[in-house]
């Protein structure tokens, strides 16, 4: 077993260098106005620190954005008032960045001009790792085999489709992240503070990389709330209360970010188009049904309806659940959206199968044994 858990690494180590060597010629030039405005933001952080939170386009004075602009031909570039992706705050009279803080911080955290290829590698390694604690989890032979070509696909999909905006590396590390603490607190002691805290706060910071990661802690709260109603016991109420304060300490930049450019922490630094009322929409629909995130998603709600069918382990009928709730509220969220990405549905689809498959791994030893004696028979 042990000879097999080294092999089955190796060939996850193998997609990861691949994917390094692919990172490696990537150009942080390539046309795409979102990732002016991460970088844009990460040269804000790095100028003038904490104080980069405000994105008004008059601190532009070093013309790092229409510098930026001119590089990927961007047709008004001498004029940074028609910038791509910055929104007016009639209340404020700024022209803002319009995407929340945390991607513009973490690519900050690197040399400007080399920021886009070390986040990436970065962010695959951390996956990397995850997956090869998913194998060593493994206690049978298809356990491993499952682990590893999870693996292989949560490395590969750092590529693709998280190549498409610079928001999706920090957003898929928190989703394998989170979806391992989240089989460590329903598996384990339901009650486990430090656990539930960390959720809380990773959960939360999720939202500084993409707002609409806001909703990938739907499912939480509702079982939350569900485990309150049930019980009326008030260490369920702590557990809500404690998960709830732990998420908005997460959240803070978001908000700090939004009462600087936007005039409360609750307004919103996004334009019209993305902040229409739900309307569901048949082409929309099709689009997710045909893209690759449909088949992600396919494969995360048959995973939850298989495991919650399982008997006699109250904790990974519990992940299923809370993850079955979160895909629910996610599509109902972005099938009613009126904009489609190869990537929008990607975060619910991974959280949701890193959860599950953690779940499954970590299950209690008896639960195993059952199992290997079942396949024996």
């Amino acid at each position: 077993m042990r000879f097999l858990k080294v092999a089955c690494a190796i060939v996850c180590f193998l997609v990861l260098a691949s994917n390094v060597r692919s990172m490696l010629r990537w150009n942080e030039a390539r046309g795409v106005y979102d990732d002016v405005c991460y970088l844009r933001q990460a040269h804000l952080f790095q100028r003038f620190g904490l104080a980069g939170f405000n994105t008004d386009i008059s601190r532009d004075d070093d013309r790092y954005l229409v510098s930026k602009l001119k590089e990927i031909g961007f047709p008004t570039r001498d004029d940074a008032t028609n910038a791509p992706c910055h929104t007016p705050m009639p209340a404020s009279g700024k022209l803002v960045v319009q995407y929340p803080p945390g991607t513009g911080a973490v690519l900050a955290l690197f040399p400007e001009g080399h920021q886009v290829i070390p986040l990436y590698v970065l962010a695959t390694a951390i996956v990397f790792a995850l997956a090869a604690l998913a194998i060593s989890c493994a206690a049978l032979a298809s356990e491993v085999l499952l682990a590893t070509l999870f693996g292989c696909l949560a490395v590969y999909l750092m590529i693709n489709p998280a190549k498409a905006s610079y928001s999706m590396a920090p957003t898929m590390v928190t989703c394998a992240l989170v979806g391992y603490l989240t089989a460590r607190w329903l598996i384990g002691r339901r009650h486990d503070a430090v656990l539930l805290g960390a959720l809380g706060v990773l959960l939360g910071l999720s939202v500084t990389f993409r707002l609409p990661n806001l909703f990938l802690s739907a499912g939480y709260f509702l079982f939350l709330l569900g485990a309150l109603l049930s019980t009326r016991t008030l260490r369920a109420a702590l557990d809500g209360l404690w998960f709830g304060l732990a998420f908005l300490a997460g959240m803070a930049p978001t908000l700090v970010a939004n009462a600087i450019n936007a005039g409360s922490p609750l307004a919103t630094t996004y334009g019209a188009a993305d902040v229409t009322p739900p309307d569901f929409s048949l082409p929309i629909v099709w689009q997710y049904v045909a893209d690759m995130q449909f088949v992600l998603l396919v494969l995360a709600t048959v995973s939850a309806g298989f495991l919650f069918a399982t008997r006699g382990l109250a904790g990974i009928r519990n992940a299923a659940l809370l993850v079955a709730v979160n895909i629910v509220v996610n599509l109902a969220f972005f099938l009613s959206h009126p904009v489609f990405t190869p990537y929008y549905t990607v975060p619910i689809a991974m959280l949701s199968l890193w959860s599950l498959l953690f779940a499954y791994l970590l299950r209690p030893a008896e639960a195993i044994d059952a199992a290997a004696v079942a396949r024996a028979a």
